[in-house]
């Protein structure tokens, strides 16, 4: 049994992360923003009598991360697995997207992150065991008008795991990625409606995209199936593209120069359907 911190368990795939480590014999502390958002979590904990404790977590904040892991260190004696999991997504074009959202992301998908890591990686460097599992995206290797503020986050979170593996080889703490293609989480129900007037159009063939994914979702629970396969195993991989289409869309972008990506931004309707195919 592993005592494991998740971040951003309210929905979608840090809830099933949560259940499904739990549902394997884990201790699991699951952690939010606003407890009042847990409903879901805490009933499936109550019907399964699931090891999971619920706390208040704000990863935005440099007292809420410090105050609750060292709460949880006391109480279990340490942390044994990270997953950190709380993001925020949103779109649109690099002109029409404010500089406030773009440090939003930042401060949320890659600085709330660092700051888990840097609260635990201590202990675990010290006892020379542990496990770190960072929630990316496919947008974190391919980028994509109009995600530049996402993509943006989770390329330089991707950046920061790849350093932070090679770091922590040394005193045997392994490091993963899970870059998730699209999943079927409350993520696309927050989205702002598209623009318009906007002169951009890749905001609307996204949300093309994205509808036509969700026809046939992918439960958030395939990812966290594979993050528990993670924690359970021993495996030294780097990198997990999680989902039917994520290794399909990165084979695709893999296909493709850099000169065809930018070509292919700049179609017209009718030529990006033709070089989408």
């Amino acid at each position: 049994m592993a005592i494991v911190l998740v971040t951003g368990t309210s929905s979608g795939i840090g809830l099933a992360t949560a259940v499904t480590l739990a549902r394997a014999g884990h201790k699991v502390i699951a952690t939010m923003r606003n407890l009042n958002s847990g409903g879901e979590l805490e009933r499936i904990v109550s019907a399964e009598k699931l090891s999971v404790t619920l706390a208040r977590l704000n990863v935005d904040d440099d007292a809420s991360v410090d105050t609750t892991i060292k709460k949880v260190i006391v109480d279990n004696g340490s942390i044994d697995v990270l997953v950190n999991n709380a993001g925020i997504g949103g779109g649109g074009s690099v002109e029409e997207t404010p500089l406030a959202e773009f440090q939003e992301k930042m401060e949320t998908n890659f600085f709330g992150a660092l700051r888990c890591i840097q609260a635990v990686i201590p202990g675990m460097r010290e006892r020379r065991q542990g496990c770190i599992v960072n929630v990316t995206s496919i947008a974190g290797r391919m980028a994509l008008s109009p995600q530049a503020a996402y993509s943006a986050s989770k390329f330089a979170l991707e950046a920061l795991s790849e350093c932070l593996a090679q770091e922590m080889k040394a005193f045997n703490v392994r490091v993963a990625i899970i870059e998730p293609g699209v999943i079927a989480t409350p993520i696309f129900g927050k989205a702002k409606p598209v623009r318009e007037q906007s002169p951009y159009p890749h905001a609307k063939r996204q949300r093309a995209l994205f509808t036509a994914s969700l026809t046939k979702p992918t439960s958030p629970y395939v990812v966290g199936e594979q993050i528990r396969q993670i924690v359970d195993g021993n495996s030294e991989q780097l990198r997990y593209p999680v989902g039917p289409d994520a290794k399909p869309f990165l084979n695709w972008r893999a296909s493709k120069t850099d000169e065809e990506i930018v070509a292919f931004g700049g179609a017209t309707d009718d030529e990006f359907k033709r070089l989408a195919k």
